[in-house]
This record gives structure tokens, sequence and C-alpha cells, in this order.
């Protein structure tokens, strides 16, 4: 005996919404013993008056967003499945079955896979099948011990008491990985069903390859910014360093010591940001309840304010001390020529990174604010 309820979320979708709805409804009527159809509408067509014509329920959601949507619809879905699909018929409805016996198996969330099912003519283009899709798949599994082939799909369902246990936030599409990351974080089970995906029969995709790609990335680099952003930066920076340090006592020729030295600084400053950067993500996500990474949790222990201006002070103070004496060296050539360009590029390198140490950690600081913690 199944509860079901279906979302489907829609932004101008007049030209299927109604025979979706219809074909959805045959679909629930012979696999449930309750449902309903939940449209979550952004339109500014008749999508709405066609979907509450054909027996849904329309809920007005404002704010345009894949995840918002969703997170809308879950406030009024009552079933103890819940569906979630797309309303232009680029998923059929007649695969939903598939997904509701996932779940009567003993899964948690049941995702469709086109991969592994039957992407007809025209449905994806090249770059989201062969490149897009599958990379992104590819990092996500890797990351979160996930073994779904289509991350992406947007047909799939879930256990209401599984959704419960999720903490769902994101408003775009990065929607679709967050609930895999969760439920993965949660221990929950999840299974894969191959489906058919369609081409639209009207009108261009609404997805935006590389903005919607993008946010994916950066979710995932929110959850877990040690392998994005720490270790290449760190790498980076190391390497940097060994470039200068090896230009400065090794090399004898002018212009190779120049060039690898300018090289050697850029890679410095590169890595110590890209660090920089991996640590804010951490503290970020921790702070804001979205992660619970116990490398933000020790940096967050020891965060000092203080000691981290102190440090960026020592290297600045370094910095202008060795600047100070270029500058006293050029004021006794009487300000001819100098040539003490090593000297005045190490003085930048300790200035800016003195610099960056002690905005790195008032924004942390800012973080702890906003966490209601001792800074």
């Amino acid at each position: 005996m199944r509860s079901v309820s279906l979302i489907i979320p829609t932004l101008n979708e007049a030209d299927t919404i109604g025979e979706c709805i219809m074909r959805s409804r045959a679909v629930l009527q012979s696999v449930a013993s309750e449902w309903e159809i939940v449209v979550v509408d952004s339109s500014d067509d008749e999508t709405p008056k066609i979907a509450e014509s054909h027996g849904a329920t329309v809920v007005r959601s404002e704010a345009l967003g894949y995840g918002r949507a969703y997170l809308r619809g879950f406030e009024v879905a009552s079933g103890d499945y819940i569906v979630l699909m797309d309303g232009d018929l680029t998923y059929a409805p007649e695969d939903i079955p598939r997904l509701l016996k996932l779940l009567d198996e003993g899964a948690d969330l049941a995702m469709g896979s086109r991969l592994r099912g039957r992407i007809h003519p025209g449905a994806m283009p090249a770059l989201h099948r062969y490149i897009g899709n599958p990379v992104l798949t590819w990092i996500l599994n890797h990351l979160y011990s996930i073994r779904v082939s289509d991350a992406h799909c947007g047909l799939r369902a879930i256990r209401k008491a599984a959704l419960e246990k999720m903490r769902l936030r994101t408003a775009g599409m990065e929607f679709a990985s967050e609930m895999l990351v969760e439920a993965s974080r949660r221990g929950l089970r999840i299974a894969e069903a191959p489906i058919d995906y369609y081409p639209r029969r009207r009108g261009g995709s609404k997805l935006r390859s590389f903005s919607d790609g993008w946010r994916h990335l950066r979710f995932m680099m929110l959850y877990q910014p040690i392998p994005f952003l720490m270790a290449p930066g760190a790498l980076v920076m190391a390497l940097g360093m060994m470039l200068t340090a090896g230009v400065l006592l090794v090399s004898r020729s002018s212009e190779l010591r120049m060039h690898s030295l300018i090289l050697g600084i850029m890679m410095l400053f590169i890595g110590y940001q890209t660090f920089l950067a991996g640590i804010h993500f951490s503290i970020f996500g921790t702070t804001h309840g979205i992660t619970n990474s116990w490398l933000a949790e020790r940096l967050l222990s020891y965060h000092s304010l203080e000691k981290e201006i102190l440090l960026g002070m020592a290297f600045i103070i370094a910095g202008i001390a060795i600047g100070g004496r270029v500058l006293m060296s050029w004021i006794s050539a009487g300000f001819g020529s100098l040539a003490e360009v090593q000297s005045a590029m190490i003085a930048m390198v300790l200035s800016m990174i003195g610099i960056q140490t002690i905005f790195s950690g008032m924004l942390i600081s800012l973080f702890l604010l906003t966490d209601g913690r001792e800074c």
C-alpha cells in the first residue's frame, strides 16, 4: 500500500504540463493506494491554470531555482514516497514504477539513470553526455563514496523518512548533487534504475552548461575543500618556495635567475591564496552548518586573530626591512641604476604574504562572529 507524492517544478511548461499530469495520474493510479501531484510553479504563462484543470495541486514559488522549487514542494508533500520529475516530458512518467520498486526493495533514494537506459536522439547535447555529466558524476562518486552512473538525473524518488534526515538547502541545480551527498553522509541506501530520456518538444533546454556545471563544482568544493583547494594550493606553494629558494641559492645566470624567480614567486602567491581559500571554504561550511569538517573544527578551536595579526606583521616587517635596505642602497647610488631587483622582489613577497595572512585571519573571525563563537 503505497502513498506517493509527485513533485513537478515548472517554469513556462504550458505546452507539456497537461499531458505530463494526465500520464502521471494514470501511472500513480495503478501503483499507489494514495497519491497526489504537486506542481511548484514559477511561470508567467498558462502553466498553473492548465495544471489545476488536470487535478494537480499548484503551489506558487516566486523565487526561481531548481532547488527552491523542490524545497517548497517538500513542505506540502504528504506521501511516504516522494517522486521528483520535470514537467517538460523529457522524462517518461511510465518510468516512475521502476523507482518505486527500488524503494519497496529497501532503497532510501532511487535514482533514474539515463546513461544506463536510453537517451533518445536530440535529448542530450554531446557536451553533457560525454563530458559534463560523466566528469561531475565521477568526482562526486570518488569524493563521497557514492556509486551512481548519472548523478544529475532529474527523475528520482525518495522515502519521506529519509528526506527528513537530510539538511537540504541549496537553491539551484546543485540541489541534485546535494541530495546525493546528504544521502551518503546519512548512510542512506542509494539505488539506480535505467530510464529513457527524451528531447524537449518545444523550445531549448533551460540548462546553462557552464554556469550550472560551476554550481555543482562549487557545491562539491564547499563540502570537500581539501582535494579541490587546500592540497593543490599547498603543492603549488611548496613548488614555488623550492623554485624561489633554488634560484637564490644555486643559479648564477642573471637572466635565468630573474625569469625563474618570477615564476617561483607567482606559484608561491597562487598556491598560498588557493590554500587559504580552501581553509575559508571549510570554515564557512562548518560555521553555517553545511558540513562537519574535522579540519575546520580544529582550526576554529585554535584560531586567534591576534596570533595571525602578529604572524602577518612579522612577514610585513621583514619585507619592510629588506625593502628599506634596497631603498638605502638606491639613495647611496644617487637614485641611479640599481642591481637590487631580487631583494626588492623578496620584500614584496614577504609583505604580500603578511597582508594575506592578516586579512585571512579577519575573515575567519567574521565567520566566528556569525557562528557565535569567541574570537
